[in-house]
């Protein structure tokens, strides 16, 4: 059960105060493109989209490979800017708002990437506090952590369940490691929004469970807004509150779990057949490949 939103929660503006009675994200008409409109090379990564994410709810987006997942993504974390259409995170315009004013709310995952420097786990997860830094004339870079910084690093490693890998290198770490290592580091920026980007790929099948499971918790618990970009229908299905489908680019369909994923969309989407019944727990969706594979000719 969520828990209830302060009816006396307020968005001031000028004092950089976000209010849960506005969407975590509001998007409308945006379409980006790498490289410059004029070229002819330019294409639309993606074109026209727009949709809404609610506080406190899982968004999963899905689609296939080079369906534009990822730039959506990355829209929402302002690592790109479209170049139409505009992105509001809680009513402010993310135009308006500093790369650092972001990461105080926004924290993004991407696709897990081999590390450049053999820090530990520790020191990696603490750099997630980094926007939260008390600025000084002094303060360069160096020595900037406190006590407080240190405990919501030490959280986010138990919540993760990678305490046990504090001194650890991360370049000594498998995928799964690395990976878990790297949404600590995110849970402890101290977000009200998480975006991942594959955050399961590399992991084994307990510790997926166990990820989708403590985001479930978090948004339940502490109101945190999720979007997790993924290719596990599966898992969306049992553990986002809505889906996006994107098809080439534009939104083929949003909703619910049950009115997303279905044998006509995963068809026109994914082109191939596959079968859908409901699961024998939570009654969502489940899809299940073919025993053969039936090409779809449409």
């Amino acid at each position: 059960m969520r828990l209830p939103v302060d009816p006396m929660c307020t968005a001031d503006v000028a004092a950089g105060v976000y209010s849960d009675r506005h969407h975590a994200y509001d998007v409308q008409g945006a379409s980006f493109c790498y490289g410059k409109l004029s070229g002819r090379e330019s294409r639309w990564v993606l074109s026209d989209v727009s949709l809404h994410v609610e506080p406190g709810e899982i968004l999963g987006i899905v689609g296939l490979n080079g369906s534009g997942k990822t730039s959506l993504v990355k829209l929402l974390a302002k690592l790109a800017v479209p170049q139409r259409g505009t992105l509001s995170l809680f009513g402010r315009n993310l135009a308006d708002l500093s790369r650092e004013e972001t990461a105080r709310t926004v924290a993004f995952v991407p696709q897990e990437s081999p590390p450049a420097f053999s820090f530990t786990v520790a020191e990696t997860v603490l750099m997630g506090r980094y926007p939260h830094r008390r600025q000084t004339r002094w303060s360069l870079g160096f020595g900037w952590e406190d006590r407080e910084d240190c405990a919501a690093a030490a959280q986010a490693m138990a919540t993760m369940d990678i305490g046990h890998l504090a001194s650890r290198a991360v370049t000594d770490l498998s995928g799964g490691e690395r990976q878990r290592t790297m949404i600590a580091r995110a849970l402890a920026q101290t977000p009200r929004v998480l975006l991942l980007d594959e955050p399961t790929a590399f992991l084994d099948l307990q510790h997926q469970l166990e990820i989708c499971s403590v985001l479930r918790r978090l948004t339940d618990e502490q109101g945190l807004t999720v979007v997790i970009v993924s290719h596990d229908l599966n898992l969306a299905s049992q553990y986002c509150d809505r889906i996006v489908m994107l098809k080439e680019g534009s939104m083929y369909s949003m909703g619910t779990p049950a009115e997303v994923l279905s044998v006509e969309a995963l068809r026109a989407v994914y082109g191939c057949e596959v079968l859908i019944d409901p699961h024998p727990e939570s009654g969502l969706p489940r899809i299940t490949l073919p025993r053969q594979a039936v090409p779809f000719r449409g």
